[in-house]
């Protein structure tokens, strides 16, 4: 009988047979058939299932994705001997003692799993060992150890903030692909303590600042200031610097103060520096701009203008936590002090991981993908796609496919590889394209949101073949 067994992670050491013609999920959530107790898994993370004597692993649509033998995985037909990994688990599947073959009959073939695996061609396979052969060794050194140093990123965050991964990645693709990042999620989700924690873990100065009607753009930029010199008497002015000078900036429901506090962040955001008079001031780097906003309270607000939203790389939704997570917070917060996290990255590190974030070598295939994931939001376009045409009245822009590209990027560094995947682009396409995409009076009256519209795009919409390349020769 086949059976599985579980090499690491928070469950090591447990075996479970597999009965034939079942399916078993796994997942976080506590009603799968095997609870993993992983916080780095989804809530129904995967499913192995047996089809015509042929056992199938399938990944149920996860955020952070699975890998069997160390390849990104969607479907795979398991064989003996190969290794699972979802999170911070790692599972041996072991095919037990064959069946014999029936002798009137061939069995029937196994049906054709999609494995989106990623493969370079051989021209953009030679640049990548080009580009890493050219790479400073010490840009490769800490790539490799990327992966491991994420995971004490999350264990580090962990002691503070229970589950919440899918926000914690997306944090961190923004922050490696120098972006900024717009936060939305109801009170008590603790979005202003996970970014403070975050801040704490990589060791970058932290300032808050919260949005309010009376807000002026001087209380975030800073002011001259009149100074009398006590010993000659005479009076210069002084630039007093306001909570943007820092590395990371928390903009705490930045749709509350008018459009001129607002737009005070607009030239930090993209040019990295404030103009205060006649004197333009440089903001050290790294910075960051994280905002949050409340999506149901809206009476007395300022909705953020289009411009500036396409400001924000990722639009990150903070959603309620599991069940077994919110006992756990409330037994963490109750009792007693919150735990002592402890650095575990340099602000030199983190510069040095933007820099190579723009080094990484990306295939025409995974641009071309990208590219057509985006003018797939237009409506306007010759052939698009139906439900385009129905529900959207305005596309992404350009913008939209750098950053898709840029946080495809950054995934792959936080995971160690310096090889980019189409796989990559879909898991940052919901956050990149959320909140550019504007739905019409249709899509509001069929309760058609940018989320479940971003969904089906990235459903319908096809990785190139051949016949797109032949076509552009």
């Amino acid at each position: 009988m086949a059976q599985i067994e579980i090499i690491s992670g928070p469950r090591e050491g447990l075996q479970v047979e597999l009965p034939d013609g079942v399916a078993i999920t796994m997942g976080r959530s506590e009603d799968t058939d095997l609870p993993l107790h992983d916080d780095v898994v989804s809530g129904h993370h995967a499913e192995i299932r047996s089809h015509n004597g042929q056992w199938q692993f399938i990944d149920l649509d996860s955020t952070n994705g699975s890998m069997v033998n160390g390849e990104d995985v969607k479907e795979y037909a398991l064989s003996d001997g190969d290794v699972i990994e979802m999170g911070e688990t790692r599972i041996r599947f072991s095919n037990g003692t064959a069946a014999p073959a029936p002798t009137e009959a061939a069995p029937a073939p196994a049906p054709e799993v999609k494995r989106k695996k990623e493969t370079l061609s051989s021209a953009d396979a030679e640049a990548a060992a080009l580009a890493e052969a050219q790479a400073n060794p010490d840009d490769i050194a800490l790539v490799r150890h990327m992966k491991e140093r994420t995971e004490l990123i999350r264990r580090e965050v962990g002691k503070v903030i229970v589950g919440q991964q899918e926000v914690l990645e997306q944090i961190l693709m923004c922050i490696v692909a120098n972006g900024h990042a717009l936060l939305i999620g109801l009170p008590g989700l603790a979005k202003t303590l996970t970014v403070r924690t975050l801040a704490s873990v990589m060791n970058l100065k932290f300032k808050r600042v919260q949005f309010t009607p009376d807000l002026m753009p001087t209380d975030i930029i800073g002011t001259d200031v009149l100074e009398t010199d006590r010993a000659t008497g005479e009076k210069n002015f002084r630039f007093l610097k306001g909570p943007i000078f820092c590395h990371l900036l928390l903009a705490d429901e930045i749709n509350r103060t008018p459009p001129k506090t607002q737009a005070a962040l607009l030239e930090a955001m993209q040019e990295k520096c404030v103009t205060a008079g006649n004197t333009t001031y440089e903001l050290e780097a790294p910075f960051f701009v994280l905002a949050t906003q409340n999506p149901i309270e809206q009476e007395g607000t300022y909705p953020l203008p289009e411009a500036q939203l396409d400001r924000f790389m990722f639009n990150i939704w903070v959603d309620y936590p599991e069940e077994h997570e919110e006992e756990a917070i409330v037994g963490a917060t109750t009792g007693g002090s919150l735990a002592d996290v402890k650095p575990v990255m340099t602000r030199e590190e983190i510069l040095q991981l933007q820099a190579i974030a723009r080094k990484v070598p990306v295939s025409d295939h995974v641009i071309k993908y990208a590219i057509r994931l985006v003018r797939s939001t237009r409506p306007s376009l010759p052939g698009a796609l139906e439900s385009t045409k129905s529900y959207i009245s305005t596309g992404a822009g350009p913008r939209a496919g750098q950053y898709l590209v840029l946080a495809a990027k950054a995934r792959a560094i936080l995971e160690g590889r310096i090889h980019v995947s189409c796989n990559d682009i879909r898991r940052a396409a919901v956050p990149v394209l959320r909140h550019r995409i504007l739905t019409n009076f249709t899509a509001d009256s069929e309760g058609k949101t940018p989320l479940s519209l971003v969904e089906e795009l990235i459903k319908q919409v096809p990785e190139p073949s051949e016949k797109d390349y032949a076509a552009s020769a």
